[in-house]
């Protein structure tokens, strides 16, 4: 059975408040400018208060960021909140200087202040934006938003929806996004909300028709949350994942799973009956939610039409060099139930007992945080090969900026292109990708909370 209620403690399935439109923008508003503000919400189902956020836009998610392929983005980042932040534009191919990490390529904007974020957009795909100061934090009360590039050839479908996956975790008497301070957080598998949402409401349901072609738009901004995703009466097929489309349209057969950080482009048809329901699915445990309800209302046509084209493809993303690439290698450990016996911390040796009494509970190639030196140092145009072995017992969103990789399988094939990668405990993974973008980019976990407890290198691209 599908249920559809909150995960909040004791809360009854009661119909959410609409929020605002993500595209709305306030009339005599610079459509150029992004305002990190406060702004309150109704997340919880009615009858819970509303919800004070952080925003972009006074919405959750924030303000969708819409453009074409090879267009020059611009916006001007203004902090009206009482805490430094920045703009990270996840997946993008950018210019180091506009990354948005503090320490790495700029400092943290300041309450009142404003920083000119200006690049050009190389890549059509799904991507999106958020706060990379104290993310952990900023990201779970709201600083986040869809970026969508698209492409000059648009596929086949009758429309397209845009569908952000998040959580909350909300004290279910006040409303309030619950504190941030949890050891269990930072020294397990991440924050994970109470409420899961899309596009910030818990109940979210469209209207479609019968054999109407959709596609879906997969976004996963929660700070932790692993979405395990299938489809009841709708049927299709992965077109593009972290953005990069694939090289054949992959049919969806199983459960998709859907790290923090990762997306998926979808193309599906509603095959439910006129007059019934289709849903995308959420699993927890042993139990199923419908994560969007798609009310079927008449038909589009009366037939399905055939499978769809590739998307395509991005330009200069071939992986090739495999056999003289720069080699590396990345070693995860720490958490609960495992930790380690010592990591540099601060610049001296330290034991896990002493690093989580300051809220570190993780090390990468014995180093917790950020390493004085990089990870590696590429030539530009190098191919590098990075080896990850994850001797933890959490799962871990291993996110490079500035670049995508493919994972390098078994027997020499490599996977498609991602810029996120999901790894399980005690697991090994191999990528491998062409060092094109000068810079040092940083290179973490992002399960945010493990990030800020010692998850946290970079590599540097040589100009």
């Amino acid at each position: 059975m599908i249920h559809r209620r909150s995960l909040l403690t004791g809360a009854a399935a009661l119909a959410a408040t609409p929020l605002l439109p993500m595209r709305a923008l306030s009339a005599g508003i610079d459509p150029d400018v992004l305002e990190a503000a406060m702004a309150k919400v109704q997340i919880a189902p009615e009858g819970y208060p509303k919800t004070e956020i952080w925003s972009y836009g006074g919405t959750v998610p924030g303000t969708e960021i819409r453009a074409r392929q090879g267009d020059r983005l611009r916006r001007r980042l203004v902090n009206s909140l009482t805490e430094p932040t920045t703009l990270h534009w996840h997946g993008i191919r950018i210019d180091n200087a506009m990354d948005g990490v503090p320490g790495v390529t700029q400092d943290a904007v300041p309450p009142g202040g404003a920083f000119l974020y200006e690049f050009d957009l190389p890549d059509a795909g799904t991507y999106w934006y958020h706060s990379h100061n104290q993310s952990y934090e900023q990201v779970a009360r709201g600083l986040q938003g869809p970026l969508i590039v698209e492409e000059s050839d648009a596929p086949d479908v009758d429309r397209e929806e845009v569908l952000v996956l998040d959580d909350f975790r909300l004290d279910p008497d006040t409303g309030l996004i619950a504190g941030f301070g949890n050891m269990h957080d930072f020294s397990h598998g991440g924050r994970i909300g109470n409420i899961a949402v899309t596009n910030g409401s818990f109940n979210k349901t469209l209207s479609v028709k019968q054999n109407e072609r959709l596609r879906l738009r997969l976004l996963n901004t929660a700070n932790a949350k692993i979405f395990a995703l299938e489809l009841q009466g709708l049927e299709g097929w992965i077109v593009a994942l972290d953005g990069m489309p694939l090289e054949a349209p992959k049919p969806i057969t199983e459960t998709l799973l859907l790290a923090s950080a990762q997306r998926a482009d979808l193309i599906v048809d509603v095959t439910a009956e006129d007059g019934g329901e289709a849903h995308l699915v959420r699993y927890e445990g042993d139990e199923t939610f419908s994560q969007a309800l798609f009310n079927v209302n008449g038909q589009a046509s009366g037939a399905r039409r055939g499978a769809p084209v590739p998307l395509p493809p991005n330009p200069d993303m071939g992986v090739t060099g495999l056999e003289d690439a720069l080699r590396s290698r990345l070693h995860m450990e720490g958490g609960a139930m495992r930790g380690f016996q010592s990591a540099v911390m601060d610049g001296r040796e330290v034991g896990f007992r002493e690093a989580a009494q300051s809220m570190n509970f993780w090390a990468m190639n014995g180093m917790v945080g950020m390493p004085e030196e990089p990870l590696l140092i590429a030539e530009r145009g190098q191919t590098v090969r990075v080896v990850m072995q994850n001797d933890t017992m959490f799962p871990h969103a291993m996110h490079l900026h500035g670049h995508h990789f493919r994972e390098v399988l078994a027997g020499g094939g490599l996977g498609p292109l991602r810029d996120t990668l999901l790894m399980f405990g005690d697991e090994s993974r191999e990528i491998a990708f062409v060092a094109h973008n000068p810079g040092d980019w940083l290179f973490h976990c992002h399960m945010l909370t493990h990030a800020a407890a010692g998850m946290m290198t970079r590599i540097r691209v040589l100009a």
